[in-house]
């Protein structure tokens, strides 16, 4: 324990540079007018800045995209309160009782409960990243190549399972769709090439940070267009920063929220809006004011802002301890680290365990910074809102193909970004998520390597993959969370417990 708070002071002090303080408070502001305007997301802003931050040092480089990050998630609860239009999927919740405060004309305060819940839910996740994240790390080098196998399985069911709720088959279909996107290109074992149809140029497989760009860029530049936005600007003439009682009267609920936030951020590829409908849903069964949300509550928007920025934290336990992404946007940060020479994974803390660390230390700053652009920016930040939609898509649209040219400078990645915009957008329009199918892409490459790996070890042999223990308990988890998703046998389930627990109805 006291050699973490060794590493987290030394952290701290690495970041208290005058450059890596510049660095913060522009990315987090440029994270928070990213998170405001519509139609741009934390996962197309982070992206974005990984084709930037290139030539940065590794450190400063991480250090701008995690701020963005954070930053774009809270900044999505600026529209979702003063248009009703939730800057990013994360604020949708926040939607439900900021909008119907600003409308009774307690815009201003609103706003400021939404950014103390957000540094509060951060703060939460920032512990048990601090805590949990050593202890997952030192219990995944027990992990051998059967269970990396059932763990990268189960990282895209459960994704598609919570990413498409209503319809499960739909997220289920969007990881598989990855993970054969990732089977193209030379394989590991033995360098043969699989998928290429003769185009020399997918020999290398194809590359994330393109495929991400053209599903989260390009495809929302096309939806936004799309779409006809008319919305009503309301005035936050009132007090920004609220009152101490108002931020901890509900104290209850904001811890609540804050530990299924992060925990909602561990489940891999799931992400911040599922942390935040899940904090919320949470908040009105345990509420006493249960019929003023939706209305107005106060509560409802502290629960939503809370979850949603809890799971920024959360999800950076899964990856950093074992290279699977608990979000879109964490995703890319993986790319980012391995491209910066970064290798997430159960060795971390054993190669590198100042990273975790510095991440810890990144998170404290970020809140901080968001604290002070929330409380002091409100009125100047809502200018941002009157950039007109089609100005700004057209330099987002630049920034998509120079940001899928810059790493390797080839025209390909580009005809990459392109396509996979296109698909997103034909996918999005079918309400397949997108989360799963980039989950994919990038479990892909573990599933098959660790597959094939095992299979090798044992001349064939698949059992080992069933009867290892902690492969077998993966295992059983998939198969259950595969057919708690078929409506017949979850409801037969339910029926079971139901009348288990109502002794003598199952009598007669």
């Amino acid at each position: 324990m006291f050699e973490g708070l060794g590493l987290l002071a030394g952290g701290i002090a690495h970041f208290l540079t005058p450059l890596s303080l510049f660095n913060i408070a522009w990315a987090t502001l440029l994270g928070i007018v990213i998170g405001a305007l519509p139609g741009l997301t934390a996962t197309m802003g982070v992206a974005l800045l990984v084709t930037l931050t290139y030539k940065m040092p590794p450190d400063q480089a991480i250090l701008c995209l995690m701020c963005l990050y954070s930053g774009a998630i809270y900044g999505g609860s600026r529209t979702a309160i003063l248009l009703a239009i939730p800057g990013t999927p994360a604020s949708a919740a926040t939607t439900l009782d900021g909008h119907p405060l600003a409308l009774s004309g307690r815009a201003g305060l609103a706003m400021g409960l939404a950014t103390t819940s957000s540094a509060i839910g951060t703060i939460v996740g920032i512990v048990f990243l601090a805590f949990v994240a050593p202890l997952l790390a030192e219990a995944a080098l027990q992990f051998g190549t059967y269970e990396f196998f059932w763990l990268a399985l189960f990282g895209v069911v459960i994704s598609g399972q919570l990413t498409a709720m209503d319809d499960p088959l739909k997220g289920y279909i969007a990881g598989i769709l990855g993970l054969l996107v990732a089977m193209v290109g030379m394989e590991t074992l033995h360098a043969h090439q699989r998928f290429t149809f003769g185009i020399p140029a997918l020999g290398g497989g194809v590359d994330l940070i393109p495929a991400m760009v053209g599903a989260f860029g390009f495809a929302e530049i096309l939806g936004v267009m799309k779409r006809t936005v008319h919305a009503r600007i309301v005035d936050s003439g009132d007090r920004v920063v609220p009152r101490l009682g108002e931020v901890l009267k509900y104290w209850k609920t904001t811890l609540r929220s804050g530990i299924i936030g992060t925990f909602i951020g561990i489940v891999p590829g799931v992400g911040e809006d599922v942390g935040a409908w899940a904090s919320y849903a949470a908040a009105k069964r345990s509420s006493k004011e249960a019929d003023q949300f939706g209305k107005g509550s106060q509560e409802g928007l502290i629960a939503a802002e809370t979850g949603n920025s809890a799971v920024v934290p959360g999800a950076m336990i899964p990856t950093l301890t074992l290279a699977l992404p608990g979000s879109a946007a964490a995703a890319v940060l993986i790319a980012a680290m391995f491209i910066h020479g970064i290798r997430p994974g159960p060795l971390l803390m054993v190669e590198a365990p100042q990273v975790l660390y510095q991440i810890v230390a990144i998170l404290l700053f970020s809140t901080l910074a968001i604290l002070v652009f929330g409380l002091s920016l409100t009125k100047p930040l809502l200018k941002v809102l009157a950039v007109p939609r089609e100005r700004l898509m057209a330099v987002v649209y630049v920034l998509c193909v120079v940001g899928s040219f810059a790493i390797t400078q080839r025209m390909f990645d580009v005809y990459v970004m392109l396509c996979f915009g296109i698909v997103g957008f034909i996918l999005r329009e079918m309400k397949y998520p997108m989360a799963p199918l980039v989950l994919g892409i990038i479990l892909g490459d573990l599933l098959d390597l660790n597959l094939r790996r095992g299979l090798l070890l044992t001349n064939g042999d698949p059992t080992p993959f069933f009867t290892r223990p902690i492969s077998a308990v993966i295992c059983l988890i998939i198969v259950f969370t595969i057919l708690m998703s078929i409506p017949a046998v979850s409801k037969r389930v339910r029926s079971l417990f139901t009348r288990n627990g109502k002794p003598g109805t199952a009598a007669g």
